[in-house]
């Protein structure tokens, strides 16, 4: 398969991470996995499965939050698979459900430090290396159909996510020049450990699953893969004409 270049996916260790980069790597991508610390562990068994289907990868532990991490993770990144031409600011954490009234100032700052800050960091920083390369690149965002459609009771998670698509608007904006195309994908209900998190306080499983089930007109919940095969022709040559977008994988839940 042709070698199509370097791919950096954040916050590789959950659902959605894990299935871009195996997805990518198909593509024909060498791949950087970024994650924690703490997660370094299953980072390495995630090396080692990309590694079986013929593809190189480099480790890049680090925040997404912290500017000299996202800086220091783009430059290994280069020096160890020689360039980078996709990145995925996949990176990103669900807000606890509470009302407007009480969210606590502290949990409005982590959500936004990882979800907004984040993704500002990860965008800028890509973009300077890519000009630097001269020839052009892909940036994808994790965006949510809560950055769409607003979220009773998570006002900082629904914040962040609508500040992700006027970020990834105003990058295309400036980037479109230099053959840099921006993106984003709005998941709707995916089978993946944060649905599960974003349930805290809302009932037993089961029963959330199968409301998120009812307000989806296919009837069933997406799948890791679902989201994986949207972002590989975003980050595809092919994708070329599309920049600036936000585009809705839901099932149905709304229409755009």
């Amino acid at each position: 398969m042709e070698h199509k270049g370097t791919a950096l996916i954040t916050g590789v260790v959950g659902g959605l991470g894990k299935a871009i980069a195996l997805r990518l790597a198909d593509d024909g991508f060498n791949i950087a996995l970024n994650d924690l610390e703490n997660n370094e562990d299953h980072l390495r068994t995630l090396s080692q499965e990309i590694s079986q289907k013929g593809r190189r990868t480099f480790i890049a532990l680090g925040d997404v939050a912290q500017e000299a991490d996202v800086q220091r993770m783009i430059n290994l990144t280069v020096q160890d698979l020689g360039s980078l031409d996709v990145m995925v600011a996949n990176a990103g954490i669900a807000s606890r459900v509470v009302p407007f009234q009480d969210i606590k100032v502290e949990d409005w700052d982590r959500v936004f430090n990882v979800n907004g800050r984040g993704v500002f960091l990860c965008y800028k920083y890509a973009a300077q290396q890519m000009i630097k390369q001269g020839r052009g690149g892909r940036i994808i965002g994790a965006c949510s159909l809560a950055g769409k459609q607003q979220f009773a009771s998570s006002a900082p998670y629904t914040s962040s996510k609508f500040g992700v698509r006027g970020l990834t608007q105003s990058a295309a904006k400036d980037l479109g020049p230099h053959k840099i195309t921006v993106n984003a994908y709005a998941p709707g209900y995916i089978e993946t450990p944060m649905l599960t998190a974003m349930r805290d306080g809302l009932g037993d499983w089961e029963t959330f699953k199968q409301d998120r089930i009812e307000r989806t007109p296919v009837r069933c919940l997406g799948q890791p893969e679902d989201i994986a095969s949207i972002v590989s022709y975003i980050a595809s040559k092919e994708s070329h004409f599309i920049t600036g977008q936000t585009v809705s994988v839901n099932g149905g839940v709304f229409f755009d």
